[in-house]
């Protein structure tokens, strides 16, 4: 099992982690006199719960904000959620009741996409589509004006697919907000092939005016975060398909220090998020929770069964369809110890995480630890993926990517190798 980190050595990953979230905002092949572009007005295509907070982020730094939705309803919608949560934050004392108001004030809503004409930048926030975003782009791209940056808020799509529907590639970047988008930290600035490097520095430059956690990425399925995200729900599935039940492979997580469980955040998510019932064929369990209306905490049932406080309890129904699911794979279930869920969790984490730096995707090994520390809960105290994995050893880690199976990321073996860590690729 990873052993566990001396409680002596916290205050050194807390200021690890400190100094890396300072790090990330250093791009190497950026010039200091890399030229600024203004961003006076910034444009949002989407006001549902991503759009919605991504224009918070621009009103709170005091930038115009202009919103655009296709249907009335829709846009009445997601502007009076803005406003619940501006009045909320005001009834709490964050500030004052005027504060709200004039932040409010500063957004202004539109049917027609031909009104983010005059926009600096303008980000979409719509269906996670490839050929609804490639179409928009392209609309976009003869309505924006020259020079004006166009950007995606896409989570695992190709930025690149998406910038070359425009006669612009080089205005073209990906701003990957995290959901909750007006309170998470972590902004991941992905870099296109073509992307010009006034737009990089102004994009990062932008992230530290509205209060984000900047990390600059490469183009690839997931970038950095969910790319790592990919794997970790990769093998959760399996092992519950092994024996390991939902609320096992939660506890052993949150033990960790992660605030919840990956089955407890899909809950929250929405287990029908991407899914399509006329797709679905009842091969998985999320395919099957889904058929029969379970689709997370916001109808009182998903992977858990919830009360009306929301509170989480291991759901009977949960647990029948899995059972049957193993019987009809003849799937005969074993004991999964915690040992091995934590080992199965982290260490394809990590793996991969070489595999992302040894692509060039992120700049340092660091700036992945920044993306886990700011974006998905990892506990500051444990510094991130590759801060803990040179703590427990390189060896160990490459140890269990063999024994359960996997691949080995060429750069982890070649650390091994040579007897070094992560730490010592920023050195």
């Amino acid at each position: 099992m990873p052993r566990q980190i001396d409680e002596n050595s916290l205050s050194d990953a807390e200021r690890y982690a400190a100094a890396a979230v300072q790090q990330a905002s250093r791009i190497p092949d950026l010039a200091d006199d890399t030229p600024i572009l203004p961003i006076h007005k910034v444009g949002i295509v989407g006001a549902g719960t991503m759009g919605g907070g991504i224009a918070m982020n621009f009103a709170n730094a005091g930038i115009p904000v202009t919103v655009v939705e296709r249907q009335a309803e829709a846009l009445a919608r997601g502007l009076g959620v803005v406003k619940k949560n501006y009045d909320a934050s005001a009834s709490r004392g964050r500030f004052s009741p005027e504060e709200a108001a004039r932040r409010f004030a500063l957004l202004t809503g539109s049917l027609a996409l031909e009104d983010l004409a005059d926009c600096d930048l303008i980000i979409e926030a719509v269906f996670e589509r490839m050929d609804v975003k490639t179409d928009l782009f392209a609309k976009l791209d003869k309505i924006a004006r020259p020079g004006a940056i166009l950007a995606s808020n896409t989570s695992y799509l190709d930025i690149n697919q998406i910038a070359a529907a425009t006669a612009r590639p080089d205005h073209v970047l990906g701003l990957h907000f995290f959901s909750p988008a007006h309170v998470m930290k972590l902004l991941e600035v992905v870099r296109g092939d073509k992307t010009a490097q006034p737009v990089i520095a102004t994009a990062m430059n932008l992230a530290r005016k509205i209060g984000k956690v900047a990390v600059l990425v490469g183009v690839g399925p997931g970038f950095v975060g969910n790319r790592l995200l990919a794997q970790r729900t990769r093998e959760v599935q399996k092992m519950v398909m092994e024996g390991a039940l939902p609320w096992d492979i939660d506890r052993v997580v949150t033990e960790f220090g992660l605030p919840m469980g990956p089955f407890r955040m899909s809950d929250l998510a929405g287990l029908n998020l991407g899914w399509v019932r006329a797709e679905s064929k009842g091969e998985t369990l999320r395919d099957r929770l889904n058929e029969i209306g379970r689709h997370g905490q916001k109808v009182g049932a998903g992977y858990y069964d919830y009360d009306e406080n929301r509170k989480a309890t291991p759901s009977p129904v949960t647990e029948n369809i899995v059972a049957e699911l193993m019987a009809q794979k003849g799937i005969a279930p074993r004991r999964i110890s915690d040992q091995e869920i934590l080992e199965r969790t982290l260490y394809s984490m990590i793996n991969e995480a070489a595999n992302i730096l040894d692509e060039g995707k992120a700049l340092r090994a660091s700036d992945i630890d920044v993306v886990w520390l700011n974006g998905y809960g990892w506990p500051a105290k444990r510094g991130g993926p590759t801060y803990y994995a040179d703590r427990i050893g390189l060896a160990t880690v490459l140890a269990g990517v063999r024994k359960y199976g996997w691949t080995p990321a060429p750069l982890l073996e070649r650390l091994v190798a040579e007897g070094k860590v992560f730490a010592d690729l920023s050195a």
